[in-house]
């Protein structure tokens, strides 16, 4: 191929690579606002403050030792501890494609920016499930294990080598819902949310204009998370193939959102919002395993069961009191699984045995993990606020503010 336009296929490809990455990293605002709409406005604050400083901590973590643990070749010599190195070859980037025949045309630097924002992604979801009643600095100090070692380690198996997951329903959404509830089981229901007569008390949220932005933030941001898995874009078949993986993730979360509002109507007879918005997120969780290779029919019909299937998983974890203020474990675990599952409506390559395997390796690995650090950090610092701080709110507790102080309260 010619040299010169070796130099433009990079430069196309790299600039794609960073833009979606940029989409994913909005995802981060689009969690922050969901969550912030779910829990009550005493905790708002301080589920900002945990979004945010997440966001960081992964990126960071995923930088000094993250990138080399999931990709030990490649990953090791570029960033740990050579990062002056892959700083220094990046103006000859093209030119080293060209020397060795290559047909990667990226930035080894857009590739770490676009897994940092996916580890971010998955603890991310950690954050809703255990919000109200967990200590800031616990969570924080579990964020750093979980982007540092947890994810980069199961990542591995994957995008290293292994089942088939296009974009992570398995490695990102998955995991996240597995260290949460290994944490949530730990940390226990907020207080009130379960009576001594088994009735489940509801905690509303406290702006749920708030949470519905959220979602349409994250909606958007999943054509980075999607489409941006495809790696490239500059050729004709990369070019549609980029469209239909556009079409299909935003379909799928059509039929999520469609048919949990339905199922909702049916169970509860009521139109239930925050339903609709979580089948919307399980549409999405469930087909990013494979966005490729359905028609845009069958992807609506795959996010469609996985907006039912939410619906579903939220009621039976409360009917078991396990308390997920904004249904995480659901939104990601059961439609994470489902998803990996739905593979092999579509692609022929996939077999029951390897996704299975998949599925039960990161769960395994990941809740087993995430629970050891969670007792550690329980035994030593204590996960859990005090009940007069969680009655008063974990703004006061956590932050020494409120989110809106201008409120009178009674």
């Amino acid at each position: 191929m010619d040299a010169s336009l070796i130099e433009v296929k990079y430069a196309l490809d790299t600039f794609y690579f960073l833009v979606l990455g940029a989409f994913v990293m909005l995802m981060a605002a689009g969690f922050a606002m969901l969550e912030a709409g779910l829990v009550q406005a005493k905790n708002t604050a301080e589920i900002l403050t945990k979004n945010i400083v997440l966001y960081s901590v992964a990126c960071v973590m995923y930088l000094l030792c993250g990138y080399a643990l999931m990709y030990p070749g490649e990953g090791a010599s570029a960033l740990w501890p050579g990062l002056p190195s892959i700083l220094g070859s990046v103006d000859n980037a093209a030119e080293d494609v060209i020397a060795s025949g290559g047909d990667t045309y990226y930035s080894g630097l857009s590739d770490f920016f676009f897994q940092a924002v996916f580890v971010a992604a998955a603890m991310s979801v950690v954050s809703g499930a255990v919000a109200e009643r967990m200590k800031l600095w616990a969570f924080l100090a579990f964020a750093v294990v979980m982007t540092g070692f947890i994810y980069p380690v199961e990542g591995y198996w994957k995008w290293g080598g292994g089942f088939l997951d296009f974009a992570g329903s398995g490695v990102v959404h998955m995991t996240g819902a597995a260290a949460a509830l290994a944490g949530v089981l730990l940390l226990g229901p907020r207080k009130g949310k379960y009576g001594a007569d088994g009735r489940i008390n509801p905690i509303p949220g406290a702006n749920l204009p708030l949470a519905t932005l959220g979602c349409f933030i994250l909606w958007f941001g999943w054509f980075g998370f999607n489409g941006g898995s495809e790696l490239k874009v500059s050729d004709v078949a990369e070019a549609n193939a980029v469209a239909l993986v556009f079409v299909n993730t935003n379909t799928a979360a059509a039929g999520g959102c469609i048919a949990a509002l339905i199922t909702a109507r049916m169970l509860f007879g009521k139109a239930d919002l925050t339903m609709a918005l979580n089948g919307a997120l399980a549409g999405l969780v469930a087909i990013t395993a494979e966005p490729l290779m359905p028609t845009p029919l069958l992807a609506t019909i795959i996010g469609a069961i996985g907006g039912v299937l939410v619906v579903f998983s939220i009621v039976g974890l409360d009917r078991l009191k396990i308390d997920d203020p904004v249904g995480a474990i659901s939104v990601h675990g059961t439609a994470g699984i489902w998803g990996l599952l739905a593979v092999l409506l579509s692609n022929d390559d996939a077999t029951l045995g390897a996704q299975l395997l998949g599925i039960v390796m990161i769960f395994v690995w990941v809740f087993v993990a995430s629970l050891i650090v969670w007792s550690i950090l329980k035994a030593v610092v204590g996960i859990r606020v005090t009940e007069e701080e969680e009655s008063e709110g974990c703004d006061i507790g956590e932050c020494g503010l409120e989110a809106y102080p201008e409120f009178v309260k009674s």
